[in-house]
């Protein structure tokens, strides 16, 4: 007895389990039923958000913790295009994310007819933030489609892409898939290594610079800084690499101390950082940190070409750091590093102000209250204050959209994808009164899926950083209170538990554990209300 023939849709699910996919986030729609056909029975495993930004969100915040592909279904038209928000956020952060959605039957595509969820060029669209999108018109075009979506995940940097199929195409027959395609890392230079261990052997004052490009380096890095005893400064993305180390300094290269640390440097080694503003020039100064000799490491030959440096390495952080370490002698220049590191991080903290201290002390209290969290983050002030200066317990562990694209609405979905992917850690969702309405329904999805998540609602009653740069530059503050809900009502029509609690660290962490491991839950930190100067 021969197998039945299995449908495009069918096949796509197959395709997308022979590449080690193992959880879809999506909403299913009339457009998208062929897609659903194959998964019920496929193992995978599905979460449905409330909103197609939340599927992506949740996507991108899986693909951060796992180091695998987030992946997301959603329907044509209106779909696709609640979806490009998160794509834009995984493109900025350069976060693999695979987006599938349905698109109108081809012979309505591109003719106005007024079909539903009809847009004039979907698929340009989808290209506008997708590193490469895929149009499957017909049956042999699912295997080249996903081999290509594939790809840039596995070689290069990371980031979204997309997949449409038409309507009228996926329910057809499918063409048999091919095995999927092996991309192997490319080899480390090994002449450039070379070039690289002499100019940092000799470098008396070295400095290392890791962003989000080396979180999963960790070991090799550590090992590469004590033998060239180099500060390790790292950026939002990097941190956690360091954890409490001597040679770590967890502060933003945009602060001046850290920024003078650089300077100071004969030599700088850039491994996996993009250089980005968001991290080295936040307040827009349009100033950059003066390098003297700069070895910048990246797997993005577009992002070599973008900052000039002495000797631009095309590759992986981790395999370079472990290759240049074996290529030094037992003995190298390097001095005074940790006394050099404990002047940034004592400078560092001292000029991020009070406010954000205190804020960074609430953050430290979470953290050893809960050892091992996940800390995603909206934009909203302790987020800010942390990626200022903020030393998390684990690579990869803390990570928020206040830098790259910035979306507002991130924290809750990305903290739900981070739950699904660590099952085995506490995860910490740290919002704004104003950012968590963006996404507020989203943790409902968190109910149905008993995820182990705290959701920590910082409530100052409006967008205070807002108010502040309004008032700072004289203009006057207005659209920045909006209402919050009663954040006890609503967590009481979720089913699940509701804390208040102080600005205060040590209340503040008693109350954060008051509930694990027992489902999702809101803690609700009563912080300092914006009120505008009077003239």
């Amino acid at each position: 007895m021969t197998d039945p023939v299995k449908t495009i849709g069918e096949a796509l699910v197959d395709g997308l389990k022979a590449r080690d996919v193992s959880c879809v986030f999506g909403i299913p729609g009339v457009h998208t039923v062929e897609l659903y056909r194959g998964l019920a029975a496929s193992g995978l495993r599905h979460v449905t958000p409330r909103h197609e930004q939340g599927a992506g969100f949740m996507a991108d915040g899986y693909a951060r913790v796992s180091g695998k592909p987030g992946v997301a279904f959603v329907i044509t038209g209106p779909g696709l295009t609640n979806t490009l928000t998160p794509m834009a956020q995984a493109r900025a952060d350069s976060v693999p994310m695979l987006v599938v959605s349905g698109v109108n039957a081809q012979p309505s595509l591109g003719k106005g007819l007024g079909c539903l969820h009809e847009l004039p060029d979907q698929q340009a669209l989808a290209q506008t933030v997708a590193l490469s999108s895929h149009h499957v018109a017909e049956a042999e075009a699912l295997d080249p489609a996903l081999n290509m979506a594939f790809e840039p995940f596995f070689s290069g940097r990371p980031g979204p892409t997309h997949i449409q199929i038409p309507l009228d195409i996926a329910g057809r027959a499918a063409a048999e898939l091919s095995a999927p395609v092996s991309v192997e890392p490319a080899p480390v230079p090994d002449t450039l290594v070379q070039q690289a261990a002499q100019l940092l052997a000799q470098a008396k004052h070295p400095v290392i610079l890791v962003g989000g490009g080396a979180k999963r380096a960790g070991e090799a890095l550590c090992a590469l800084a004590e033998r060239l005893d180099a500060p390790v400064v790292q950026t939002a993305n990097g941190r956690g690499l360091m954890f409490r180390h001597a040679l770590g300094v967890p502060a933003s290269p945009s602060l001046i101390a850290v920024r003078s640390l650089i300077e100071s440097a004969d030599v700088v080694l850039a491994l996996g950082t993009e250089f980005g503003p968001t991290d080295y020039d936040m307040y827009a100064t349009d100033q950059w940190p003066q390098m003297q000799q700069l070895i910048r490491v990246d797997i993005c030959d577009q992002q070599l070409d973008r900052h000039p440096a002495v000797l631009p390495i095309l590759a992986e952080a981790g395999s370079f750091a472990t290759a240049l370490q074996a290529a030094l002698p037992a003995e190298c220049a390097g001095s005074d590093g940790a006394e050099r590191a404990a002047e940034a991080r004592q400078a560092a903290l001292q000029e991020i102000g009070a406010d954000y201290r205190a804020q960074v002390a609430v953050l430290n209290a979470m953290r050893d209250a809960l050892p091992g969290s996940v800390m995603v983050g909206d934009s909203t002030q302790p987020i800010y204050a942390g990626n200022l200066y903020y030393d998390h317990d684990h690579p990869g562990g803390w990570f928020n959209a206040a830098t790259g694209y910035g979306a507002l609405g991130y924290g809750i979905p990305a903290a739900i994808g981070a739950a699904i992917a660590a099952p085995e850690r506490p995860v910490i969702c740290i919002v704004g009164d104003g950012g968590a309405q963006f996404s507020l329904p989203e943790v409902m999805t968190a109910v149905d899926e008993n995820l182990p998540i705290t959701f920590v609602i910082w409530n100052n009653q409006g967008y205070r950083e807002i108010a502040t740069s309004m008032q700072d530059v004289g203009v006057a503050v207005i659209g920045c209170d909006p209402t919050p809900p009663n954040f006890a009502a609503t967590a009481l029509s979720f089913g699940i538990p509701h804390v208040s609690a102080a600005y205060d660290p040590a209340e503040i962490a008693a109350a954060i554990t008051q509930n694990q491991g027992q489902g999702p839950c809101i803690v609700e930190i009563t912080a300092p209300v914006f009120a505008p100067a009077e003239d």
